[in-house]
């Protein structure tokens, strides 16, 4: 698997932490279930579960919020996020006809494993990978979900044509999962902020590596666009983690970050696309308690940082599912293309502005 930094091309400023991956955030795991078949119907589909607390979320939830950029998408039990501010489940990512499934599936293994006593209101959510996979095969099972949830694990996180994002295209690029992370000093203390996307969306002229418009500069004669007509819809899930000490209302301005990022690298928010962003922060314990709780809150005043390091990890995570993809060929016999790193290592290099940076102001500390 390639990474942009195993190309020699650094974005943005902030260090990232040890594996550059969501996971760098404590605690938090990620699985993976990938589905390639060719009989008896063409499967080119998945699921990722994103786990915060290792596992312990669903008896001490963490603080949570979500934006949604464009609403054209589904991601399940937001009305209780926004009403609890609390996330109490893990995430999962998938194609949107298996949403219902997975969510299932969740519940079941909750109960199963006495995680809750009543019900559950799991987080799924979706983009559509309909190109490359027949959907209508609904491939993915509960023991899928199961897999995905029996291989948690912290550290590396395998990205591209992985889980969820095993068919989607990114920019008329093969497209998939993407990870990065961010490590930050602020006056409150030091803190990591991790993205983890599942990168479905936008048009290859828009795509931009470090502001270079690596899309436009990529001859569609060599590594064609997957359709004959653009797309009509398209999608991208970005998750935000943080072990900072947010409230849910900073959570929720965490989230709005991840625009910031996705514009960065070139997302629009067309009318057909499902770009829903959710930000965590496990900074504060917030187990089961019958007296007051103590709460701690990093003030507003030095968020700036954060934001940035948000905007910065969702930037490189989208452009790392890209990188990382590799060509696939499925449903239909339908082909999309990776992204040529050795055309993009020479576009970085011979583009003039490439590696400018001025100096941050010290206000973004």
């Amino acid at each position: 698997m390639t990474r942009l930094r195993d190309l020699g091309i650094t974005i943005g400023e902030f260090p990232t932490g040890p594996f550059n991956a969501i996971t760098d955030v404590k605690d938090v795991l990620v699985g993976h279930t990938t589905i390639i078949l060719e009989e008896p119907r063409i499967a080119r589909t998945g699921v990722t579960i994103i786990m915060p607390r290792r596992g312990d979320v669903w008896r001490n939830p963490a603080f949570a919020a979500y934006h949604s950029f464009n609403g054209c998408g589904e991601m399940t039990g937001l009305l209780w996020v926004e009403e609890s501010g609390q996330l109490s489940h893990p995430i999962a990512l998938t194609s949107t006809h298996h949403v219902g499934t997975v969510h299932e599936a969740l519940v079941a293994y909750a109960q199963e494993h006495g995680h809750t006593e009543h019900s559950s209101l799991p987080v799924v959510a979706e983009t559509w990978d309909g190109w490359l996979n027949d959907m209508d095969g609904f491939h993915l099972k509960a023991r899928h979900v199961y897999a995905a949830l029996g291989g948690l694990a912290g550290g590396p996180v395998a990205e591209g044509n992985v889980g969820g994002g095993t068919g989607m295209i990114c920019h008329e690029f093969k497209g998939g999962i993407g990870t990065s992370s961010r490590v930050v000093e602020t006056k409150s203390g030091a803190y990591t902020v991790g993205a983890l996307v599942q990168a479905n969306h936008g048009s290859r002229e828009d795509f931009r590596v470090g502001g270079v418009p690596v899309g436009r500069l990529i001859d569609p004669s060599e590594t064609p666009v997957p359709w004959p007509e653009p797309a009509e819809s398209s999608s991208i899930i970005i998750v935000v983690a943080t072990d900072a000490p947010l409230l849910p209302f900073q959570c929720r301005r965490l989230a709005k970050r991840a625009t910031v990022g996705f514009a960065r690298a070139g997302g629009v928010g067309h009318n057909g696309s499902g770009d829903i962003f959710l930000a965590f922060a496990t900074g504060n314990e917030l187990g089961e308690a019958s007296s007051l709780r103590s709460l701690h809150m990093v003030p507003n005043q030095h968020l700036n940082a954060m934001f940035v390091a948000a905007a910065e990890a969702v930037e490189e995570a989208i452009i790392n599912a890209v990188v990382a993809a590799e060509t696939m060929t499925g449903w239909q016999g339908r082909t999309v293309y990776g992204l040529p790193t050795e055309e993009l290592v020479q576009i970085m290099a011979d583009y003039p502005t490439v590696g400018r940076r001025l100096p941050r102001a010290p206000h973004h500390q």
